[in-house]
This record gives C-alpha cells, sequence and structure tokens, in this order.
C-alpha cells in the first residue's frame, strides 16, 4: 500500500507540473489593479436593470460584489419581482413598469436585461439605440430574423459594449482547460459530452391561473425555446470555445414524455452536433434524475467531459453553493493484445482478428489555478504554500477554488468595458451569443422536424423573402 501511495504522489507532482506550466501561462485577473485603486464618484457605471424576477435579483445580488457600478433604476412589469428587485439593489433606484422610461434617462450609461426570452432582442435593440452599452442574459435572441438583425444593428454602434450571459468564459477553469487544449495536452479533442439533468417539473407556483404564462413562461414555446436556451445553451457555448468554432450540423430527439401539464417544450433532449473534421458533442437534457456521473459524483445536475487522444477533463462550473470542480484525467497508454490470426475453437472464433485494448484507468488530478502555479519571483513562504496546497489537492483533502464567482467576474469585466469600450471587449461577445442562438434556434429545429439541421441553413432563415422563425407546438 506504501508503494501504490509513492506512486500516485508521484504521478501527482508529475501531472501538477504540466497543469501548473499551463496555469502560469495564463494572464492574471485583468481586474485586479483597476480594483485596487481609489475611483471618483464619476468613474462609477450608472446602470438601470431591466427585468427582476428570479434571474434578475440572482444578478442584482452579485452586482453587490462588484465595485465601479451603481444601479440607479430597476424596471418589471410585474409588481411582485418589481418590489424584489428594488429591495435587492438595495439603494432606493428609482422604478419603472415600462422599460421605455428607463432607457430615456440620460443618467444610465448601461443597461442589464434579464427578462423571458421573446423578449431579449427587443429590449437590447432599443437599448443600443437609446446609447447604452448592454448585457443581455442567454439565449442572446429567439427568432432566425433576430440573428440577422441584432448582428447589422451592433455593426451600427462599435462603440457600445454588447455582452451576453455565458458565464463559463469567465471561469479560471474553463480557461485553463482552453490553455491546456491550445497547448497539446489533451491531444486532439474528439468528443464532449454534456448534460445538465434535472429532476423537477421546473414548474413555478402561480398565485393566479391568469398568471400562469407570465410566470411559467418557459413551459410555452410562444415566449421560449425549452431546455435547449434555458440550460444547453451554456454547454454548447463551452463545445463551440473548445472546438474553436460552431458546428457544421445537429441531429436530435426531444419529447414531452413525463410533464402532461399543459406546457408545449420538450421535457428531455437529446442532441448531436458534429463539428469540422467529425468532432462532436453529445447532449443530454432529462427532468427525471439529477445524477451527473462525472466528477466522481461530487455534484448534480450539470457538468462536462472533453475526451482528446492524451486527456480528459470533467468539468463544471461552480455555483452560491457549491466550487467549481475539474479533474484531468492522463490517457494511459493502451496495452495492446497480440492479434488472432486463426481461430481454432468454437470460443475464440467471436476473437478472431480483433485486437484488444486494455489499460489501467488513471487518477483524476485537480486542475490547478494559475494561484497555484509556482514562479521564479516566488518568496519561500508563498513556495512552500503552493506545495502545500498542491499536496493536499492530492490527497483530496482540498480542492482548487477559483477566487471569485464567474458571475461576478462577468458582471466586474462587462463595467471594464463599458469605461473602456474602444480597448476592451467582452470574452462573450456579440458573435458569441449569436452563434450560441444559432445553435438553440437549429437544434430545436432538428428536434421538431426530425431531420439533419445544417447550422449553414441560418445564412438565409429569417431573412426577407425567406420563412419566418416557426413557432410549432407539440402535443
Amino acid at each position: 500500500m506504501a508503494h501504490e501511495n509513492d506512486v500516485t504522489r508521484r504521478d501527482f507532482v508529475k501531472a501538477a507540473g504540466a497543469v501548473s506550466a499551463v496555469a502560469a501561462a495564463l494572464p492574471a485577473a485583468q481586474g485586479a489593479p483597476f480594483i485596487q485603486k481609489v475611483r471618483a464618484a464619476n468613474e462609477q457605471v450608472q446602470y438601470g436593470f431591466i427585468g427582476t424576477g428570479s434571474r434578475g435579483n440572482y444578478l442584482l445580488k452579485h452586482l453587490h460584489n462588484v465595485d465601479g457600478c451603481r444601479c440607479v433604476a430597476v424596471c418589471d412589469n410585474y409588481p411582485p419581482n418589481l418590489q424584489k428587485g428594488i429591495a435587492t439593489a438595495g439603494n432606493h433606484p428609482a422604478s419603472y413598469v415600462d422599460y421605455r422610461e428607463l432607457l430615456a434617462r440620460k443618467d444610465i450609461d448601461a443597461v442589464l436585461i434579464a427578462v423571458p426570452l421573446y423578449e431579449h432582442y427587443f429590449i437590447t435593440r432599443d437599448s443600443l439605440e437609446a446609447g447604452k452599452h448592454t448585457f443581455c442574459e442567454k439565449s442572446l435572441v429567439f427568432k432566425a430574423e433576430e440573428v440577422h438583425e441584432l448582428r447589422a444593428l451592433k455593426a451600427q454602434h462599435p462603440n457600445q459594449v454588447l455582452q451576453v450571459g455565458l458565464q463559463r468564459r469567465y471561469s479560471k477553469f474553463y480557461q485553463t482547460t482552453r490553455q491546456m487544449i491550445e497547448q497539446g495536452v489533451l491531444g486532439n479533442v474528439t468528443h464532449i459530452r454534456g448534460q445538465w439533468h434535472r429532476n423537477s417539473d421546473q414548474r413555478r407556483p402561480v398565485p393566479d391561473p391568469s398568471l400562469e404564462r407570465k410566470i411559467n413562461w418557459r413551459m410555452y414555446r410562444e415566449y421560449a425555446g425549452g431546455n435547449t436556451a434555458e440550460l444547453a445553451s451554456h454547454q454548447i457555448d463551452v463545445a463551440d470555445w473548445m472546438f474553436g468554432g460552431p458546428p457544421d450540423y445537429v441531429i436530435g430527439v426531444g419529447g414531452l414524455d413525463t410533464y402532461k401539464d399543459g406546457r408545449d417544450v420538450y421535457d428531455n433532449i437529446q442532441l448531436i452536433y458534429v463539428y469540422p473534421n467529425g468532432r462532436k458533442l453529445l447532449y443530454s437534457s432529462i427532468s427525471t434524475n439529477s445524477h451527473l456521473d462525472l466528477l466522481q459524483a461530487q455534484r448534480q445536475e450539470f457538468g462536462e467531459v472533453i475526451m482528446g487522444t492524451a486527456g480528459t477533463i470533467e468539468i463544471t462550473i461552480g455555483d452560491d453553493r457549491n466550487p467549481a470542480i475539474a479533474l484531468w484525467y492522463r490517457e494511459p497508454k493502451p496495452i495492446m493484445a497480440p492479434k488472432v490470426d486463426k481461430a481454432n475453437a468454437k470460443q475464440e472464433a467471436l476473437q478472431a482478428g480483433a485486437t484488444m485494448t486494455t489499460a489501467a484507468a488513471s487518477r483524476g488530478i485537480p486542475l490547478l489555478l494559475p494561484k497555484d502555479a509556482q514562479s521564479a519571483s516566488d518568496s519561500f513562504l508563498s513556495r512552500e504554500a503552493k506545495y502545500a496546497r498542491r499536496w493536499l489537492y492530492s490527497k483530496g483533502i482540498m480542492v482548487p477554488e477559483e477566487t471569485r464567482n464567474p458571475v461576478d467576474v462577468s458582471m466586474d469585466e462587462f463595467f471594464q468595458c463599458c469605461r473602456d469600450p474602444v480597448n476592451r471587449k467582452p470574452k462573450a461577445d456579440v458573435e458569441v451569443g449569436l452563434r450560441d442562438s444559432t445553435a438553440v434556434i437549429l437544434s430545436n429545429l432538428a428536434m421538431d422536424e426530425h431531420r439533419r439541421v445544417d447550422f449553414s441553413e441560418m445564412e438565409t432563415m429569417g431573412l426577407p423573402g425567406q420563412t419566418k422563425t416557426k413557432l410549432v407546438t407539440k402535443a
């Protein structure tokens, strides 16, 4: 047993050294110098928040962790949500029912939007036209025609920030993973698997039946894109990022199999995205079980596995209750069994001409972050602290944790871009957002029409003279 522990320790140190080199190559947090300096009052970005439901209030809470910004107005057309937004903002902001009144204010520099999906394009459009820097939650747009229209509109406003809420782009773990892929640590990445499983009907209580569609808008195609838009969009973006571009086509199956409660969006979806050179994203979202068969089952619901010829990373983002997790598995060298050229026995006939491959499974190594990377400038105490942390990681006593929640980082970087829109650009910019929305629209089309849908179809879909995006109702 002692020998096994020694081998594990050596393997960890060797593996950690490789990941440490990658972590060291990552840039330092761009916001650190700006956060540390004293700000004058006129350096604050004054913002308005449109849509103070569950997601909007979540973001408003996190905005308390971001310096250099001040909420001066909130807007929601559902009174209980509006009152929650006012309370969460905490500094007596002005309140509006009509978002156009908020946009008309000259003292608002930026607008954050967290309304139902079907309203995203219209409010984002109006915000840009009002001269505001704009953050919009994913999925950025709802229909095919909006993809083209928003791209053209943003081109007319090059010095206004438009950022979309895909926060994995702001996670150090995901950034480190992308660096590892670029440096060839995982070899040729050929497959990604993503899941977001829940054991829930995802419904919200309705105090009055007349408010059903207002409160549970996610259940209806008139307003929403189902689990493809609400959940899969995050992980499709991860695959686009790791593969370096969008898919060629998508196929999929969706079902409304469990919840016969009047909704018309699928309660389970399975999708396959084919990228250039045969690379694939395999995606699943179901509503009847939340088990996650990744990351040693330390988390539930959502995560991704990124598979290359030289290694694998299992990863998931953190939330307010759970830290992010990322484990790296080195691909073991396969042990090749002798080729069977002639079958003499009946039992052997099944293996005739076959080559069997077996190899021992590797142990997951915690992915190290820049703060754990060794540097020549480290003091003795800093170096020893890093060694100690890495040893504790190897024993499973500690896990690496991101210094900041990626939601906070994404909000912070949005406001930094607002202060210097010419020189700073969002990681999750308009093209990232439109690629993601394109995938959502075409994925739902593939499931609805039971066919392969090429991503090139978006080039003409929704344009003048073409058929507008259909809203197909499924029983």
